[in-house]
């Protein structure tokens, strides 16, 4: 099922990839684990301006703020990205804000986004020279995998706690001196604090809702995200073969990826294979492909039969009427005695 808002008509532009000849490919793309319908995460070098000057000590290292957003939790197509970002904390402001116009992710355009992204991964820029990120990409298989367990479900929100967590321990590994930590909520803010504030007690932790437009090292954080499913969503759509003969101005037709986009809806439906649906690009679990599957006359219904092996007998059988022995039935059944009527109450 979906698990978040979608976007109105007027967002819907914001939240759709660029042109492939204007999307940059990040270093966090992986095609091999991508076009496998896996998971994958990616931790940029640590810039030398943020390491410790004492090996042995990592609070000599510079102070840093860490941010940490998200991008593609609602779509029904592509991963969902977290992205963490970190810099010295007197640079947060000045940096990201005042000289590079950081801003959410969703209302910046997606040229706008990929430049952003391009000027962080350009060795001897001063967001290159200054900044660290990294980036989680759950897989939309193992998305949909995970929420459909047939006994424990892994919902969206546990998944994605895991993976905020993962990260921030990444970078602390990694001998980033991260003194705060500013998060955009899942759900209520006060609950997930109070969780990580569990698993880092040292740091000073911050969620919020809207922390993407609150806290710059959010803003860039969501902007690492939101490029990173860009890209995945172009490289899996060029694996589909659906990009042969378009125009160089001219978008993926499957959109924005969101069930609410007329683009992404159209495409499930006129590219859903009878029996597989379709391939690792798409959220099983979601009520959108569900119901095209489930529809009548669109996808072809399975009744998977029980596992017997036709040796394996009930016990019961051996005392009702199902056995296919009934001499066997009867004899067992007299071993307890024989029936008494009523008139012997």
């Amino acid at each position: 099922m979906e698990d978040d808002p979608q976007p109105n008509d007027s967002q819907v532009a914001l939240e759709t990839p660029p042109t492939s000849s204007k999307i940059f490919l990040p270093p966090s793309i992986d095609r091999q684990p991508l076009l496998a319908g896996a998971s994958s995460t990616y931790f940029s070098p640590v810039p030398s301006s943020l390491q410790p000057t004492d090996p042995s000590n990592p609070s000599s290292a510079p102070a840093c703020a860490l941010g940490v957003d998200e991008a593609g939790r609602g779509p029904v197509l592509g991963p969902m990205v977290y992205g963490v970002f970190y810099l010295p904390l007197p640079l947060s402001d000045p940096l990201l804000r005042e000289t590079h116009h950081f801003d959410d992710s969703k209302v910046l355009k997606p040229d706008v986004r990929s430049d952003l992204m391009r000027t962080l991964c350009t060795n001897g820029s001063d967001l290159h020279a200054s900044c660290g990120w990294a980036t989680s990409s759950l897989s939309a298989r193992d998305i949909g995998a995970n929420m459909l367990r047939p006994t424990t479900t892994y919902n969206l929100n546990a998944q994605a706690m895991d993976a905020t967590v993962d990260l921030i321990r990444g970078v602390y590994a990694r001998g980033v001196n991260v003194q705060e930590i500013y998060v955009d909520t899942i759900g209520p803010p006060a609950s997930y604090q109070a969780k990580l504030q569990r698993v880092f007690p040292t740091a000073k932790i911050v969620v919020a809702k809207k922390a993407d437009s609150l806290y710059p090292c959010v803003s860039a954080a969501s902007v690492c995200a939101k490029v990173t499913r860009d890209a995945a969503l172009e490289v899996l759509y060029e694996a589909r073969g659906e990009a042969a003969g378009r125009g160089e101005d001219e978008g993926m037709t499957w959109g924005s990826g969101y069930p609410s986009d007329a683009r992404c809806s159209s495409w499930l439906r006129d590219n859903m294979h009878p029996v597989f649906g379709w391939g690792p690009e798409c959220r099983f679990s979601w009520g959108t492909a569900k119901d095209m599957l489930d529809a009548k006359g669109k996808g072809v219904k399975v009744d998977w039969p029980e596992d017997d092996d036709g040796d394996t007998t009930k016990m019961t059988d051996y005392f009702a009427g199902g056995s296919a022995d009934k001499d066997v039935t009867r004899e067992l059944g007299s071993w307890y005695g024989t029936l008494a009527g009523l008139e012997a109450f």
